[in-house]
Order: C-alpha cells, then structure tokens, then sequence
C-alpha cells in the first residue's frame, strides 16, 4: 500500500541529498592542480584543456557574481602556456594518439578529422598525420559492418531489405558513397 507520509521524507531526504556543495576558490595553484589532476586521467588538447579550465571557473563565478572572472581567465592561459613548454601539453602528441585509437576502431577519415576539430586541433595537423598514416578505408568500412552485423555480415534472406539502411549506417558513419556500395556488395565466403 502507498503511503504518502513516507514519500514525502523521502522526497525530502533525496533533495536534501542533491545539493551540492560550494565550489572551491580559484587561484592560480588551483588552476594548476585541477589541470595537473586532469593530465594524469587524460591525454589533452590546448583546447580541450582550456575548456576544462573554464567550466571550473564558471561555476565558481556563477556561485560568487561579485568575484571576477576576468583575471582566472588569464591564470588559465599561463597555466596552458607552462604546461606546453614543460610538454605535459602537445597538439601533436594527442592527434597521434587520437589518430591510431580512431583507425583502429575502424573510423573513417571525415570522421576522425570531425572529432579532433571539436577538440581544438588544426586541420592541418591532422591532414598531415593521416596522409602519413596507412590505413584502407575499404577494410575499415568492412570492420565497422561486421561490427555493427550489416551489409554482407546479415543474414543472407535480410540483406535485400535492409540494403538502403545499411547504406545510410555507412555513409552517416562518414565513408564515402562509394566505399559503402564496395562493402555492400563484398562476399565474405570468397575470401
């Protein structure tokens, strides 16, 4: 039987639970142990960094209004450019790493040039670690469709009706047109 009286303690206990406590005063050493913290779980961009930095900085400024966020803007750019010049921060380091995770996974390049463009790496950075890396996005398409069970990976009666579907899982995957109709008309049993 529902009884009303406990939900309402418990309602109560569970708000009661949820409030958070108040954000930590940002400094400049703060700054340097929430990004020192953070490299040690993580590999990095600038970027990506940057934008950690700046969350813990927005809560803190949300918390306290009279406080100005202005000045830990700048502490985050001088604890960047430390970390950079005492290499615990490399653009390039990071997209070789991010790279290799992506080929391996079978990701295509639109895919992987998307992905670290969000993370704040250049174009050109990673334009030329793919063009040295070797990678076959015919055998990368095939991983993803034997992964995800499509194309000629389905059962044989199936492959027909979901042919359209199947071409769309690889083309919104970021293989070109082309390289999806290859994977959809490889047979498995001629290998």
């Amino acid at each position: 039987m529902f009884n009303s009286d406990n939900y309402d303690d418990v309602n109560t206990n569970a708000q009661t639970a949820r409030k958070r406590r108040p954000a930590k005063k940002i400094t400049p050493q703060r700054l340097k142990n929430i990004g020192l913290y953070y490299l040690q779980r993580f590999e990095s961009s600038v970027e990506n960094l940057r934008q950690v930095l700046y969350r813990r900085v927005d809560v803190y400024a949300k918390e306290n209004p009279q406080w100005n966020k202005n000045e830990a803007l700048q502490w985050i750019e001088d604890v960047l450019a430390e970390f950079e010049k005492l290499h615990y921060l490399d653009d390039n380091r990071y997209a070789e790493i991010k790279i290799r995770q992506y080929l391996d996974a079978g990701k295509p390049a639109r895919y992987i040039q998307q992905k670290l463009q969000q993370k704040g790496i250049s174009p050109n950075i990673t334009g030329a670690i793919l063009a040295e890396a070797e990678f076959d996005p015919l055998a990368m398409a095939l991983k993803l469709a034997h992964r995800k069970k499509i194309g000629p990976f389905r059962a044989p009666e199936l492959r027909r009706e979901y042919r359209q579907k199947d071409l769309g899982t690889l083309v919104r995957a970021g293989f070109d047109y082309d390289i999806a109709c290859q994977v959809l008309e490889y047979n498995p049993q001629e290998e």
